[in-house]
């Protein structure tokens, strides 16, 4: 199995729309772990998108990712990463495939709703910058053999 991170970032938790991302991520299969509300500090922020240091949008990110609350996931299931990205959509809501939760909530890049970790790598760090290995929870689920193979 692997897991990945899930940020349901302002926008979403300002427009109430956390339960029905959490529901889409959850019919597609998907297993929470660990699940928290919290408010980003500006330097977690800054650890968060530090690839991007130094880029024109960095300081809107941040601002943005700290604006409001947020509710952080770690997820679990074969393939986690690559089934996240693709339930969330393209970066740019506009571009996003339809039935993908950017594409049917969202309108605009800055305002897209929810970030999913973009590989294997980038996942393991960023679930030790929200969690400690003690908040997330193994669990088995009794419908699992229904979803995996």
């Amino acid at each position: 199995m692997e897991r990945t991170l899930v940020i349901i970032k302002p926008d979403a938790v300002q427009r109430g729309l956390v339960g029905e991302i959490i529901s889409r991520l959850e019919r597609r299969g998907l297993k929470i772990v660990a699940m928290k509300m919290m408010q980003i500090s500006r330097e977690l922020a800054a650890k968060h998108y530090g690839v991007h240091v130094g880029k024109p949008f960095y300081e809107g990110l941040v601002q943005y990712i700290t604006s409001s609350p947020v509710v952080v996931l770690a997820v679990e299931s074969k393939k986690a990463i690559e089934v996240v990205r693709n339930t969330i959509g393209a970066t740019n809501p506009v571009q996003a495939s339809p039935g993908t939760i950017r594409a049917d909530l969202a309108l605009e890049i800055g305002r897209n709703l929810i970030h999913g970790s973009d590989g294997p790598e980038t996942a393991a760090f960023e679930l030790g910058l929200f969690f400690s290995p003690d908040e997330i929870v193994s669990w088995k689920r009794g419908t699992d053999s229904w979803i995996h193979e």
